[in-house]
């Protein structure tokens, strides 16, 4: 290996899997990896493997007692490290030590009490510790959040973290998914599926829960649409997992059970038909650390709207691209913004704006962020010095410590 070329250690538990901490590592991994100056090493339990120019380290899966599990991955993957020298490690999960820690979500402690409304357990004490042993590590010179909102919690948490060290990095989007597709055949073929009218206006909800996604204040929103505007044909489309029974009776109740469709989980190539066959899209989050399906619309040219407890707010330009809710109780208001998009003009023109935007937030524009990152901690190092943590020595297995 050349001496130019920087050895980099990515750690996240699940790569390349579903979720969004998974999804977000590995499309920027792959992409940093094709880049010449870097040898990357990805540390998890269980990964997709999509690049032959990443090693991959197993890291020990190790599930009983439950409430370990975290620390258990963060001391395994520190000893697995410590026996290599890497130039700079970037974590995605809570582990004993990184240079850089990208936040997927907000502090555990915030997560627990504040948005769940529970009493931390013993797993979330444990592991709201290993998150504290992180981020109050000197070795921690940066920290990467998905949106402004994690920032604002992160900051919160820990008070003593300057602002300057914490930095925005949204998530991307591929926006040829979508142009590789034809959006009249979509259209035609997905709207027949479902039993969709080629005038119908269809508001898509992509979401793996219903509950914290707002499901229910969306359907409260169409009600009092239909209500209101009882001439427009409209039909809500959702996509994705939750309690469907409980859903579709919640429907019934509010008189619109004949206007909902649950379409189940869908692979990616069909969900990037029902983007395109849709026309507008809504996320009314109770909480959402950013919202990466908010953006793939965007890629599809489609106008959203959203709460303003959703990440994905950093990206929506009111009235231009999309509206964000201040208060999601007003079902009103929302019926007033979908009607506005049922008009034709309007909704092309917040569409095409989407597009733009979106096609500003490609992953390739995350990678290079994050690379420049990565230049400025090789410059802030004059001594030259690379990762071994003072915790656990390679020598030592961690279960003994």
């Amino acid at each position: 290996m050349s001496s130019n070329v920087r050895k980099i250690a990515v750690v996240i538990p699940k790569y390349g899997l579903v979720g969004g901490a998974e999804s977000f590592s590995a499309e920027l991994t792959q992409r940093i990896a094709q880049d010449s100056r870097y040898e990357v090493h990805v540390f998890a339990q269980n990964w997709s493997d999509h690049s032959r120019r990443i090693t991959f380290h197993k890291v020990p899966r190790i599930l009983f007692p439950r409430f370990l599990s975290t620390a258990y991955f963060a001391y395994l993957a520190d000893w697995m490290m410590a026996r290599m020298n890497f130039d700079l490690i970037h974590s995605h999960e809570r582990i004993l030590r990184a240079d850089l820690f990208s936040m997927h979500g907000i502090p555990h402690r915030i997560w627990i009490t504040e948005v769940r409304n529970k009493r931390m357990g013993l797993f979330d004490r444990v592991t709201a510790h290993i998150e504290k042993r992180l981020v109050q590590n000197p070795a921690c010179q940066r920290f990467l959040a998905v949106s402004s909102l994690v920032k604002e919690k992160f900051l919160q948490e820990y008070h003593d973290i300057h602002p300057n060290k914490v930095q925005v990095i949204h998530p991307g989007v591929d926006i040829q998914r979508f142009q590789r597709l034809n959006r009249d055949s979509c259209r035609e073929e997905i709207r027949k599926h479902f039993g969709i009218g080629s005038q119908e206006t269809v508001i898509l909800f992509v979401s793996m829960n219903f509950e914290l996604k707002g499901l229910d204040l969306l359907m409260m929103a169409v009600a009092k649409f239909i209500s209101l505007y009882p001439a427009k044909k409209i039909k809500l489309l959702i996509v994705g997992k939750g309690d469907v029974k409980k859903f579709q009776k919640f429907a019934n109740n509010l008189g619109i059970g004949d206007h909902v469709l649950f379409a189940g989980v869908v692979p990616q190539e069909k969900l990037d038909g029902i983007y395109l066959a849709s026309d507008i899209f809504s996320l009314l989050s109770k909480f959402d650390t950013f919202g990466i399906a908010v953006l793939e619309a965007m890629g599809a040219f489609l106008p959203v709207i959203i709460s303003n407890r959703v990440g994905a707010k950093d990206v929506i330009k009111e009235g231009r691209n999309g509206f964000i809710i201040e208060n999601t109780a007003q079902a009103e208001e929302i019926a007033n913004r979908i009607h506005l998009l049922t008009q034709e003009e309007i909704r092309q023109k917040l569409g095409e704006e989407s597009f733009l935007i979106a096609s500003q937030h490609t992953w390739e524009v995350a990678a290079e962020k994050v690379k420049e990152i990565y230049g400025e901690l090789f410059h802030s190092r004059r001594d030259g010095s690379v990762f071994s943590s003072p915790a656990i020595s390679g020598k030592e297995k961690p279960w003994t410590r």
